[in-house]
């Protein structure tokens, strides 16, 4: 599930204050990075399984690796974790309501604060 036209995917942003926002937030940087990209993951454990919310970004200017990059953010979105595959994003994916309200309000406080920096 792809959360469109949020307001993140409009937001270019120094990586240190990135990820120093996204840390305040519960947003870990996730193993899937490069000199290029990166993403950001917040974690769901619930009965229904796990999920994670990511927030994606890619550089316009600099070098990840070398942390001194600026990003620009791309659309929000979220999967279940299905063991041994990995992250599902399919449209046929359910995900619990509480998740998705919770996301959303995660994707807003995110947008506040990021908005203020970029």
């Amino acid at each position: 599930m792809v959360f469109e036209n949020s307001g993140l995917e409009k937001l270019v942003i120094e990586q240190n204050l990135l990820q120093e926002v996204m840390n305040e937030h519960g947003c870990v940087l996730g193993g899937s990075w490069d000199y290029e990209r990166m993403t950001f993951d917040f974690q769901y454990k619930v009965p229904e399984g796990v999920f994670y919310l990511r927030f994606p970004a890619y550089a316009v200017s600099g070098d990840i690796g070398a942390n001194d990059a600026v990003l620009q953010l791309m659309d929000p979105y979220i999967g279940k974790w299905y063991f041994p595959t990995g992250i599902e994003y399919g449209k046929d994916e359910h995900f619990p309501e509480r998740i998705v309200e919770h996301a959303i309000q995660k994707i807003r406080a995110l947008h506040s604060d990021l908005a203020v920096h970029a």
